[in-house]
């Protein structure tokens, strides 16, 4: 059973209200409880006769909904920093030598770059999440739109950067200002968390 994780120490962040991240937070333990029952109702369909019951194929499908759902909240709050002392990237990481490569086309440091684009991403038309992945063969890097949870992940990648946007990830502060919601969250990125899960990989 999967036990929903506290981001408390998220509250009080700057541009994000305490009632945005609280109704956040009660929507993303929602994906965890989910999670839990699906699980359960799965384990029901003992036999292959009723696992090809239509019951089955649609709680099948619906379990990757909630399970991205879940997981992508995870990557997405623990990539948020309420210190601001850690929202500074290490012009001097390796992370930092593979943005310039993938964003800024030369050796110097392309935070600008990959910001602009990764932006412009998250700034679509349209619900979903903007993720910065990095490709575990090659090391390549790569701005990604995902649609809803479960559609245009890339296969053998790990997220490096996850942003919501959804609805309720910025309207009860931004209203449809996605753009500003954006910057804030751009403001708002751990970058030890995300060079460390550079690194991991």
């Amino acid at each position: 059973m999967y036990q929903p994780k506290s981001f408390d120490h998220l509250m009080g962040t700057p541009d994000f209200s305490d009632a945005l991240l609280a109704n956040h937070f009660a929507l993303y333990k929602g994906y965890v409880t989910n999670v839990n029952k699906l699980t359960e109702l799965l384990a029901t369909f003992q036999t292959m006769e009723k696992k090809r019951a239509l019951e089955y194929s649609e709680l099948k499908r619906r379990f990757g909904w909630e399970y991205n759902g879940m997981r992508l909240h995870e990557y997405y709050f623990e990539n948020i920093v309420h210190d601001e002392e850690k929202n500074a990237p290490n012009v001097d990481s390796k992370l930092a030598e593979a943005l310039g490569k993938y964003f800024g086309g030369h050796e110097d440091w392309a935070y600008e770059n990959w910001k602009e684009d990764f932006g412009a991403t998250g700034e679509m038309r349209g619900i979903g999440w903007a993720i910065l992945y990095k490709d575990r063969e090659t090391g390549n890097l790569f701005n990604t739109w995902v649609t809803e949870h479960d559609m245009g992940h890339l296969a053998g990648a790990t997220p490096l950067v996850v942003l919501d946007v959804f609805e309720h990830a910025y309207m009860l502060d931004y209203g449809i200002k996605r753009v500003d919601y954006v910057n804030a969250f751009m403001n708002a990125i751990n970058w030890e968390v995300v060079e460390k899960r550079f690194n991991n990989t």
